[in-house]
């Protein structure tokens, strides 16, 4: 059943996404455009709606530009993530054996180090960039998806039908595409919408600590990173992306949860 609370955070997310999309479009000025006559503009300034920061550039439509970047991210990584967990968990679920100990073993040695650390770690070799940050948010999130799927395929590979249809001569690949996989997939769905919100606070801390995306490209969590050092003086510099982080999280935490509790059986309420 959704609830009020949902059904906001919903259209919450639709708004955030069509910003996102249309950001060239909705963004009232060029988020990089600098002009030091009105740096630390307050809000409700005339033509600057959340005011403007130390060089004097927009903040509301620097806010619409790094939503491109924080949405972006948290999809596609999770994308990265879900793809390789699955792969990896079906493989070690349907085969067994020495291979799925190793890959199992491997799963554990990876959780042994705290995600943020590790992606540091990665960052710190490879650089900052883009396409850095999204592989190693991806890389780094696999995990979860490789447990979980790999215990689903261990009890699906002795159903009835997946037995009749090796009897038939189906395939190792037909078999878990086709009879497994699709069986397998509710969990893996709940999986990564609630990590949506992860991988975005995840990019904002890394952008925050200057080792994600590049500084000349605008982020939530370089804004923030920016803002600190004016709290006193300029508080929306820092309290705005903030806001903006906390709103997309709690509204994809909320989806999430509905997500869930419309396809787990055991908690759906009748």
């Amino acid at each position: 059943m959704t609830t009020p609370a949902t059904s906001l955070a919903a259209l919450v997310l639709a708004g955030l996404v069509l910003i996102a999309v249309f950001a060239n479009v909705i963004a009232p000025s060029d988020p990089s455009a600098q002009n030091l006559l009105l740096r630390f503009s307050p809000p409700t300034s005339p033509g600057h709606w959340l005011g403007t920061d130390s060089l004097g550039r927009d903040v509301l439509s620097r806010l619409i530009a790094g939503s491109r970047i924080s949405l972006s991210v948290g999809v596609v990584a999770v994308l990265i993530s879900g793809v390789l967990g699955t792969s990896v968990g079906i493989v070690a679920g349907y085969f067994g054996g020495l291979l799925d100990q190793v890959l199992m073993r491997l799963a554990d040695i990876q959780l042994a180090f705290p995600s943020i650390l590790l992606a540091l770690a990665i960052l710190a070799v490879l650089g900052p960039g883009f396409l850095n940050v999204l592989l190693v948010l991806g890389i780094t999130g696999w995990v979860a998806y490789a447990r979980v799927i790999r215990a689903q395929v261990l009890s699906l590979r002795e159903r009835e039908y997946v037995l009749a249809a090796r009897a038939l001569g189906a395939g190792h690949a037909e078999i878990l595409l086709r009879h497994i996989l699709p069986n397998a997939v509710a969990p893996l769905i709940v999986i990564a919408t609630l990590q949506v919100a992860s991988v975005i606070i995840a990019e904002a801390s890394l952008d925050y600590l200057g080792v994600g995306v590049p500084v000349q490209t605008v982020t939530w969590g370089g804004m923030l990173n920016d803002g600190q050092l004016y709290l006193g003086t300029a508080w929306w510099l820092a309290v705005c992306p903030g806001l903006a982080i906390m709103l997309t999280v709690l509204s994809v935490n909320l989806v999430g949860d509905a997500v869930r509790d419309a396809l787990d059986p055991r908690i759906r309420k009748v």
